[in-house]
């Protein structure tokens, strides 16, 4: 008989109720339980046979994916309740049908692409360090920059002790006072865009992504969403090295 158990954390992240590493902090917490017992690290269960309940309630497997693409507006965290009651990203997707969490983070000031998803797997695989999936970048900075500045930048700068990889960054617009740059990121440190130009003397004025991988943000209003398309799931899985399912 096949044993189709799987690990506790993979099945609450393929339920859409976490990501793993958050799952793994969920058990530990005693706040998950496996057919009425306290679940453990490294316990495994059956989607079929046994009952998984979070703070309660119970969880229930879905079948169907959903991924999404957001235009977050800025004054939104990104997360999907907050105790403190502030503006969150979960209020502007629940009509989507299904319950969807980020992928990757936007901070509060910042806004663009933002894409969510209740599959575990392709959130893990597209945020996963080692893929180096590039995120572009509409920045605006004051009050002007040389080219000093900028091969700062594309070279890399110190951050919290670790230097950043390289970026890809040129001009698109300069004003008297302000520049609009271009920026393309292949890793994803807190705020990475933010400290970097801090760090050579520019203020960030604003911050908006337009592109994750090949996948660009377009025409999407703000505070809107939309599903990605086949051909768009399939080449993010692409790009962070997932198995994607023939088309």
């Amino acid at each position: 008989m096949t044993d189709d158990r799987i690990r506790l954390q993979k099945y609450l992240s393929m339920c859409a109720v976490a990501s793993r590493r958050k799952a793994e902090e969920l058990i530990e917490a005693g706040k998950v339980k496996v057919n009425g017992r306290p679940a453990q690290l490294g316990d495994k269960v059956s989607p079929r046979k046994d009952t998984v309940t979070v703070s309660g309630k119970k969880v229930v497997f879905q079948k169907s994916h959903y991924y999404i693409m957001l235009h977050k507006p800025r004054g939104f965290i990104t997360t999907m309740e907050d105790e403190r009651g502030r503006k969150c990203v979960a209020q502007l997707v629940e009509d989507v049908g299904a319950r969807v969490y980020p992928v990757g983070r936007l901070d509060k000031d910042s806004e663009g692409m933002l894409l969510m998803t209740n599959d575990g797997e392709f959130a893990n695989a597209l945020t996963h360090p080692s893929k180096h999936v590039s995120k572009t970048y509409r920045v605006t900075v004051r009050p002007d920059i040389d080219d000093e500045q900028l091969t700062k930048l594309a070279t890399g700068i110190e951050i919290d002790g670790r230097m950043t990889a390289p970026v890809d960054v040129h001009i698109l617009e300069k004003q008297e006072g302000r520049v609009v740059l271009e920026m393309i990121l292949r890793e994803g440190r807190n705020r990475q865009i933010r400290k970097m130009c801090e760090s050579v003397g520019l203020e960030v004025a604003r911050l908006k992504r337009t592109a994750v991988g090949t996948i660009k943000l377009g025409m999407l209003a703000q505070g809107k969403w939309r599903e990605l398309t086949e051909d768009e799931v399939h080449k993010l899985m692409v790009a962070s090295g997932m198995k994607a399912p023939k088309k």
